[in-house]
Protein backbone atom coordinates (compact mmCIF):
# COMPACT_ATOMS: atom_id res chain seq x y z
CA UNK A 1 0.00 0.00 0.00
CA UNK A 2 1.19 3.67 -0.72
CA UNK A 3 2.22 5.79 2.10
CA UNK A 4 1.94 9.50 2.30
CA UNK A 5 4.68 11.51 3.30
CA UNK A 6 4.95 15.24 3.28
CA UNK A 7 7.50 17.81 1.31
CA UNK A 8 9.56 20.54 3.03
CA UNK A 9 10.33 23.02 0.45
CA UNK A 10 13.88 24.72 1.60
CA UNK A 11 13.61 27.02 -1.78
CA UNK A 12 9.68 28.32 -0.39
CA UNK A 13 10.30 28.33 3.67
CA UNK A 14 12.59 29.51 6.64
CA UNK A 15 13.91 27.09 8.57
CA UNK A 16 11.86 28.19 11.30
CA UNK A 17 8.71 27.00 9.09
CA UNK A 18 10.08 23.87 8.11
CA UNK A 19 10.53 22.55 11.28
CA UNK A 20 7.08 23.64 12.47
CA UNK A 21 5.56 22.01 8.99
CA UNK A 22 6.91 18.82 9.55
CA UNK A 23 5.57 18.38 13.70
CA UNK A 24 2.16 20.07 11.38
CA UNK A 25 3.04 16.86 9.37
CA UNK A 26 3.62 13.95 11.69
CA UNK A 27 -0.14 14.72 13.46
CA UNK A 28 -1.61 15.43 10.56
CA UNK A 29 -0.89 11.49 10.01
CA UNK A 30 1.49 11.83 7.23
CA UNK A 31 4.33 9.29 7.82
CA UNK A 32 7.74 10.85 6.22
CA UNK A 33 9.27 13.84 5.47
CA UNK A 34 11.16 15.19 2.18
CA UNK A 35 13.31 17.74 1.88
CA UNK A 36 14.79 19.64 -0.87
CA UNK A 37 18.71 20.91 -1.20
CA UNK A 38 19.12 24.18 -3.19
CA UNK A 39 21.68 26.76 -2.76
CA UNK A 40 19.56 29.59 -4.62
CA UNK A 41 15.29 29.17 -4.82
CA UNK A 42 14.21 28.53 -8.53
CA UNK A 43 12.65 32.41 -8.48
CA UNK A 44 12.76 35.37 -5.86
CA UNK A 45 9.20 34.67 -5.40
CA UNK A 46 9.59 31.93 -3.29
CA UNK A 47 12.36 33.56 -1.50
CA UNK A 48 13.88 31.40 0.92
CA UNK A 49 17.02 28.52 0.76
CA UNK A 50 18.46 27.20 4.08
CA UNK A 51 21.13 24.83 4.80
CA UNK A 52 19.64 21.68 4.79
CA UNK A 53 21.68 19.86 6.66
CA UNK A 54 21.47 22.40 9.33
CA UNK A 55 17.73 21.62 9.05
CA UNK A 56 17.71 18.13 9.12
CA UNK A 57 19.48 18.56 12.60
CA UNK A 58 16.96 20.68 14.05
CA UNK A 59 14.00 17.92 12.54
CA UNK A 60 15.53 15.46 14.27
CA UNK A 61 15.09 17.20 17.82
CA UNK A 62 11.70 18.39 16.45
CA UNK A 63 9.87 14.72 15.32
CA UNK A 64 10.07 11.00 15.24
CA UNK A 65 9.00 11.15 11.03
CA UNK A 66 12.02 9.68 9.15
CA UNK A 67 13.84 11.79 6.62
CA UNK A 68 15.36 11.72 3.01
CA UNK A 69 17.36 14.62 1.24
CA UNK A 70 15.29 15.08 -2.23
CA UNK A 71 17.58 15.56 -3.22
CA UNK A 72 21.17 16.52 -2.58
CA UNK A 73 23.95 16.94 -5.64
CA UNK A 74 27.11 15.36 -4.12
CA UNK A 75 28.68 16.21 -7.50
CA UNK A 76 30.63 20.13 -8.20
CA UNK A 77 29.29 22.38 -4.98
CA UNK A 78 30.03 19.72 -2.49
CA UNK A 79 32.12 16.76 -2.27
CA UNK A 80 30.96 13.88 -2.76
CA UNK A 81 33.40 12.92 0.70
CA UNK A 82 31.38 15.66 2.66
CA UNK A 83 28.45 14.73 1.86
CA UNK A 84 28.75 11.51 2.99
CA UNK A 85 29.58 12.49 6.20
CA UNK A 86 26.65 15.00 6.45
CA UNK A 87 24.61 11.75 5.95
CA UNK A 88 26.68 9.13 8.27
CA UNK A 89 25.62 11.77 11.04
CA UNK A 90 22.13 12.94 9.98
CA UNK A 91 21.68 8.80 10.40
CA UNK A 92 22.75 8.74 13.85
CA UNK A 93 20.62 12.10 14.75
CA UNK A 94 17.70 10.53 13.82
CA UNK A 95 18.37 6.52 14.92
CA UNK A 96 18.23 5.31 11.48
CA UNK A 97 15.18 7.16 10.04
CA UNK A 98 17.66 9.12 7.37
CA UNK A 99 17.36 8.32 3.67
CA UNK A 100 19.88 10.18 1.03
CA UNK A 101 18.31 10.93 -2.24
CA UNK A 102 20.73 11.71 -5.02
CA UNK A 103 20.69 13.60 -8.27
CA UNK A 104 22.89 15.03 -10.69
CA UNK A 105 21.61 18.80 -9.66
CA UNK A 106 21.05 21.53 -11.78
CA UNK A 107 23.19 24.87 -12.89
CA UNK A 108 21.23 26.69 -10.73
CA UNK A 109 22.72 25.35 -7.73
CA UNK A 110 25.33 23.67 -8.83
CA UNK A 111 27.63 26.83 -10.75
CA UNK A 112 28.24 28.92 -7.55
CA UNK A 113 31.78 28.37 -7.22
CA UNK A 114 33.02 28.77 -11.15
CA UNK A 115 32.84 25.21 -11.94
CA UNK A 116 31.94 24.48 -15.19
CA UNK A 117 28.41 22.97 -15.81
CA UNK A 118 29.16 19.51 -17.51
CA UNK A 119 27.07 18.35 -19.80
CA UNK A 120 24.21 15.40 -18.96
CA UNK A 121 26.23 12.43 -19.54
CA UNK A 122 28.96 13.82 -17.82
CA UNK A 123 26.63 14.46 -14.86
CA UNK A 124 25.93 11.22 -14.52
CA UNK A 125 29.08 9.87 -14.76
CA UNK A 126 30.05 12.07 -11.73
CA UNK A 127 27.03 11.01 -9.88
CA UNK A 128 27.82 7.53 -10.34
CA UNK A 129 31.63 7.80 -9.11
CA UNK A 130 30.17 10.09 -6.14
CA UNK A 131 28.11 7.40 -4.86
CA UNK A 132 30.99 4.72 -4.97
CA UNK A 133 32.69 7.40 -2.76
CA UNK A 134 30.02 7.65 -0.45
CA UNK A 135 29.68 3.90 -0.16
CA UNK A 136 33.22 3.54 0.53
CA UNK A 137 33.15 6.27 3.15
CA UNK A 138 30.14 4.63 5.31
CA UNK A 139 31.96 1.34 5.67
CA UNK A 140 34.43 3.06 8.44
CA UNK A 141 37.66 2.67 6.41
CA UNK A 142 40.25 5.03 5.51
CA UNK A 143 39.17 5.86 1.86
CA UNK A 144 42.36 7.03 -0.54
CA UNK A 145 39.90 7.19 -4.35
CA UNK A 146 41.92 8.46 -7.31
CA UNK A 147 39.07 8.46 -9.99
CA UNK A 148 38.35 10.46 -13.38
CA UNK A 149 36.47 13.09 -11.41
CA UNK A 150 37.19 12.73 -7.74
CA UNK A 151 39.91 12.37 -5.60
CA UNK A 152 39.95 11.27 -2.02
CA UNK A 153 43.21 11.26 0.26
CA UNK A 154 43.17 9.06 4.26
CA UNK A 155 39.18 9.91 4.63
CA UNK A 156 37.54 8.57 7.42
CA UNK A 157 34.37 8.96 9.05
CA UNK A 158 34.25 8.26 12.51
CA UNK A 159 30.91 9.16 13.59
CA UNK A 160 29.00 6.50 12.03
CA UNK A 161 25.80 5.10 12.53
CA UNK A 162 25.01 1.04 12.88
CA UNK A 163 23.24 0.65 9.35
CA UNK A 164 24.69 3.34 6.59
CA UNK A 165 21.41 5.17 5.14
CA UNK A 166 20.44 4.23 1.97
CA UNK A 167 20.99 5.96 -1.07
CA UNK A 168 18.01 6.66 -3.90
CA UNK A 169 18.31 7.70 -6.75
CA UNK A 170 16.73 10.58 -8.86
CA UNK A 171 15.60 10.47 -12.60
CA UNK A 172 13.70 11.46 -14.92
CA UNK A 173 14.76 10.08 -17.83
CA UNK A 174 15.49 6.40 -19.38
CA UNK A 175 20.05 6.58 -19.08
CA UNK A 176 19.18 8.35 -15.37
CA UNK A 177 16.87 5.36 -14.49
CA UNK A 178 19.02 2.64 -16.01
CA UNK A 179 22.31 4.37 -13.74
CA UNK A 180 19.81 4.00 -10.50
CA UNK A 181 18.31 0.71 -11.14
CA UNK A 182 22.44 -0.04 -11.31
CA UNK A 183 23.25 1.70 -7.83
CA UNK A 184 20.47 2.78 -6.00
CA UNK A 185 18.81 0.88 -3.00
CA UNK A 186 15.49 2.99 -4.40
CA UNK A 187 14.33 5.31 -7.17
CA UNK A 188 13.61 8.96 -6.62
CA UNK A 189 11.25 10.90 -9.05
CA UNK A 190 8.48 13.46 -9.33
CA UNK A 191 6.28 12.05 -11.77
CA UNK A 192 3.99 8.76 -12.41
CA UNK A 193 5.89 7.29 -15.67
CA UNK A 194 5.17 4.09 -15.40
CA UNK A 195 8.08 3.26 -18.00
CA UNK A 196 10.49 4.48 -15.75
CA UNK A 197 9.19 2.50 -12.75
CA UNK A 198 9.37 -0.19 -14.44
CA UNK A 199 12.76 0.40 -16.26
CA UNK A 200 14.11 0.84 -12.72
CA UNK A 201 12.48 -2.10 -11.26
CA UNK A 202 13.49 -4.43 -14.00
CA UNK A 203 16.88 -5.35 -11.79
CA UNK A 204 15.23 -5.80 -8.24
CA UNK A 205 11.02 -4.94 -8.09
CA UNK A 206 11.75 -5.02 -4.12
CA UNK A 207 13.17 -2.10 -4.14
CA UNK A 208 11.56 1.35 -3.23
CA UNK A 209 9.59 3.91 -5.48
CA UNK A 210 9.42 7.33 -3.70
CA UNK A 211 7.83 10.42 -5.60
CA UNK A 212 6.90 13.96 -4.75
CA UNK A 213 3.95 16.03 -6.31
CA UNK A 214 2.73 19.93 -5.08
CA UNK A 215 -0.47 20.96 -4.60
CA UNK A 216 -1.81 24.07 -3.58
CA UNK A 217 -5.07 24.11 -1.00
CA UNK A 218 -7.23 27.19 -0.64
CA UNK A 219 -11.00 28.11 0.01
CA UNK A 220 -10.90 29.28 -3.61
CA UNK A 221 -9.63 27.53 -6.60
CA UNK A 222 -8.92 30.35 -8.53
CA UNK A 223 -6.89 32.28 -5.61
CA UNK A 224 -4.64 28.57 -5.46
CA UNK A 225 -3.74 28.78 -8.72
CA UNK A 226 -2.73 32.15 -8.70
CA UNK A 227 -0.40 31.05 -5.71
CA UNK A 228 0.47 28.43 -7.59
CA UNK A 229 1.47 29.90 -10.86
CA UNK A 230 2.95 32.52 -8.64
CA UNK A 231 5.18 30.72 -6.64
CA UNK A 232 6.14 27.42 -8.53
CA UNK A 233 5.83 27.95 -12.42
CA UNK A 234 9.49 26.63 -13.03
CA UNK A 235 7.58 23.32 -12.24
CA UNK A 236 5.99 23.16 -15.62
CA UNK A 237 8.94 24.52 -18.12
CA UNK A 238 9.93 22.32 -21.00
CA UNK A 239 12.87 19.85 -21.40
CA UNK A 240 16.36 20.57 -19.91
CA UNK A 241 15.89 24.11 -18.69
CA UNK A 242 15.91 23.65 -15.16
CA UNK A 243 19.26 21.84 -15.83
CA UNK A 244 20.53 24.55 -17.09
CA UNK A 245 19.54 28.08 -16.30
CA UNK A 246 22.08 29.52 -13.83
CA UNK A 247 20.10 31.94 -11.96
CA UNK A 248 16.46 32.59 -10.28
CA UNK A 249 16.49 35.55 -12.68
CA UNK A 250 16.75 33.78 -15.91
CA UNK A 251 14.20 30.89 -14.30
CA UNK A 252 11.57 33.78 -13.75
CA UNK A 253 12.31 34.99 -17.61
CA UNK A 254 11.38 31.37 -19.02
CA UNK A 255 8.45 31.20 -16.54
CA UNK A 256 6.90 34.09 -19.12
CA UNK A 257 6.24 30.99 -21.50
CA UNK A 258 3.91 29.52 -18.15
CA UNK A 259 0.48 30.96 -17.99
CA UNK A 260 -2.42 30.24 -15.16
CA UNK A 261 -4.34 27.59 -17.32
CA UNK A 262 -1.12 25.68 -17.77
CA UNK A 263 -0.27 25.25 -14.03
CA UNK A 264 -4.45 25.05 -12.96
CA UNK A 265 -4.35 21.87 -15.78
CA UNK A 266 -1.90 20.43 -14.34
CA UNK A 267 -1.96 21.13 -10.28
CA UNK A 268 -4.40 20.12 -7.72
CA UNK A 269 -5.60 23.49 -6.16
CA UNK A 270 -8.91 24.54 -4.39
CA UNK A 271 -11.00 22.72 -1.82
CA UNK A 272 -12.11 19.73 -3.87
CA UNK A 273 -10.89 16.77 -1.96
CA UNK A 274 -11.18 14.51 -5.15
CA UNK A 275 -9.31 16.86 -7.20
CA UNK A 276 -6.76 16.20 -4.83
CA UNK A 277 -6.87 12.54 -4.31
CA UNK A 278 -6.90 12.25 -8.32
CA UNK A 279 -3.64 13.44 -8.55
CA UNK A 280 -2.42 11.12 -5.58
CA UNK A 281 -3.95 7.85 -7.52
CA UNK A 282 -1.85 8.74 -10.65
CA UNK A 283 1.25 7.57 -8.24
CA UNK A 284 -0.65 4.94 -6.40
CA UNK A 285 -1.70 3.14 -10.04
CA UNK A 286 1.89 3.69 -11.27
CA UNK A 287 3.48 1.46 -8.60
CA UNK A 288 4.58 4.44 -5.57
CA UNK A 289 5.65 2.90 -2.79
CA UNK A 290 5.60 6.29 -0.97
CA UNK A 291 4.30 10.12 -2.21
CA UNK A 292 5.48 13.10 -0.65
CA UNK A 293 2.90 15.92 -0.90
CA UNK A 294 4.01 19.46 -0.70
CA UNK A 295 1.74 22.81 -0.65
CA UNK A 296 2.33 25.60 -2.25
CA UNK A 297 1.72 28.53 -0.41
CA UNK A 298 1.32 29.98 3.11
CA UNK A 299 -1.56 28.47 4.58
CA UNK A 300 -0.21 25.45 5.78
CA UNK A 301 -2.67 24.84 8.57
CA UNK A 302 -5.29 24.81 6.46
CA UNK A 303 -3.78 22.03 4.07
CA UNK A 304 -3.08 19.42 6.71
CA UNK A 305 -6.60 19.79 8.05
CA UNK A 306 -8.05 19.54 5.03
CA UNK A 307 -5.58 16.55 3.87
CA UNK A 308 -5.54 14.98 7.60
CA UNK A 309 -9.44 14.84 7.00
CA UNK A 310 -10.87 14.41 3.84
CA UNK A 311 -8.15 13.67 1.04
CA UNK A 312 -5.95 10.96 2.93
CA UNK A 313 -8.49 8.95 4.04
CA UNK A 314 -9.87 8.71 0.17
CA UNK A 315 -6.24 7.65 -1.14
CA UNK A 316 -5.77 5.07 1.57
CA UNK A 317 -9.19 3.29 1.13
CA UNK A 318 -9.50 3.55 -1.99
CA UNK A 319 -6.15 1.44 -3.48
CA UNK A 320 -5.64 3.94 -6.51
CA UNK A 321 -8.02 4.35 -9.55
CA UNK A 322 -8.12 6.72 -12.49
CA UNK A 323 -4.80 8.52 -12.33
CA UNK A 324 -4.81 12.27 -12.42
CA UNK A 325 -2.94 15.16 -12.21
CA UNK A 326 0.45 13.96 -12.50
CA UNK A 327 2.47 17.25 -10.56
CA UNK A 328 5.78 18.20 -12.26
CA UNK A 329 9.56 18.41 -12.46
CA UNK A 330 11.81 18.72 -9.40
CA UNK A 331 14.62 20.14 -11.98
CA UNK A 332 17.09 17.17 -12.51
CA UNK A 333 18.57 14.75 -15.75
CA UNK A 334 16.19 13.92 -17.81
CA UNK A 335 18.26 11.50 -19.85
Amino acid sequence: MTEFGYFLSCEEFGPADLVEQARMAEDAGFTSLWISDHYHPWNDAQGHSPFVWSVIGALSESCGLPVETAVTCPTVRIHPAVIAQAAATSQVMLDGRFRLGLGSGEALNEHILGDVWPPADVRLDMLEEAVEVIRKLFTGEEVTHRGPHYTVENARIYTLPDTPPPIDISAFGPKAADLASRIGDGFVTTTPDTDLVARFRARDPERPVLGSTKVCWGPSREEAVRTAHRLWPTEHLPGELNQVLPTPRHFEQASELVTPEIVGDAVACGPDPEEHARQLRAYVDAGFDRVHVGQIGPDQRGFFDFYAKEVLPLVRTDGGKDGGKDGGKDGDDRS
